[in-house]
């Protein structure tokens, strides 16, 4: 996965069942399972021709790709409302399931783009093809474990931005994630203080550094501002 899997921590292998099950993925699957036809059913009071659409909704983000999955896309592609999409991704986030990351500014349409947490996206895509959607649900992932609130950068015009936006102690830190090749050119435009790419295995340099470093955020109550 071209050290995207960092020792199995994308795969699957620090899973707590992973210890004493070589191959944790099945059992993952069996997790989502119970979640889909029992958990989020029961809490939200579902009837059961909705627990297909919820298993589709699942899947409709493991197979896409990263950008462009909002409320408005899945409702168009699974036949619901973007009520349902919205409270079906909610109940997903509250499961560790699915995470909603929402845009900046006041003036946009507030739809979130849409990521599943690692390692959920390897149910429905082989590692090569899902490397690049990993690398995002791991940056999310981490930041909320670490406490640090993420946005992401959207254009009127539909032009291309960085992947996600913070702002923290009065300062804007833009990243973009992506792999060995990836350079400043998203960057392009963008005010901000500092202007990071994060990629697996690279030498850490001042406008680079690797992608996961940033699993060790949540080290401490302090890390965070420190890192920042």
């Amino acid at each position: 996965m071209g050290g995207i899997g960092w020792g199995g921590h994308l795969t699957g292998g620090l899973l707590p069942f992973a210890l004493e099950e070589p191959a944790p993925l099945p059992l993952l699957a069996g997790t989502l399972d119970k979640i889909i036809e029992r958990d989020i059913p029961t809490t939200l009071r579902l009837h059961l021709d909705e627990i297909p659409i919820l298993r589709k909704l699942v899947a409709f983000v493991g197979r896409s790709g990263v950008d462009g999955i909002s409320y408005s896309s899945l409702a168009a592609n699974l036949g619901i409302t973007k009520y349902k999409a919205e409270q079906y991704t909610a109940a997903f986030e509250s499961a560790f399931v699915l995470r909603r990351i929402f845009p900046l500014g006041t003036n946009l349409l507030r739809e979130p783009k849409v990521l599943l947490v690692p390692p959920l996206r390897l149910l429905h895509r082989p590692p090569d093809e899902a490397a690049g959607g990993l690398r995002e649900d791991f940056f999310a992932l981490a930041m909320r474990q670490a406490g640090i609130d993420i946005h992401y950068l959207k254009t009127t015009r539909g032009g291309k931005t960085p992947d996600f936006l913070v702002e923290h102690n009065g300062r804007r830190i833009v990243f973009e994630i992506g792999g060995h090749g990836k350079g400043r050119s998203q960057f392009k435009g963008i005010t901000a203080e500092r202007k990071i790419v994060l990629a697996p295995d690279i030498p850490p340099a001042p406008d680079r550094l690797p992608l996961h470093l940033v699993g060790l955020l949540a080290d401490g109550p302090d890390h965070p501002q420190k890192a920042l």
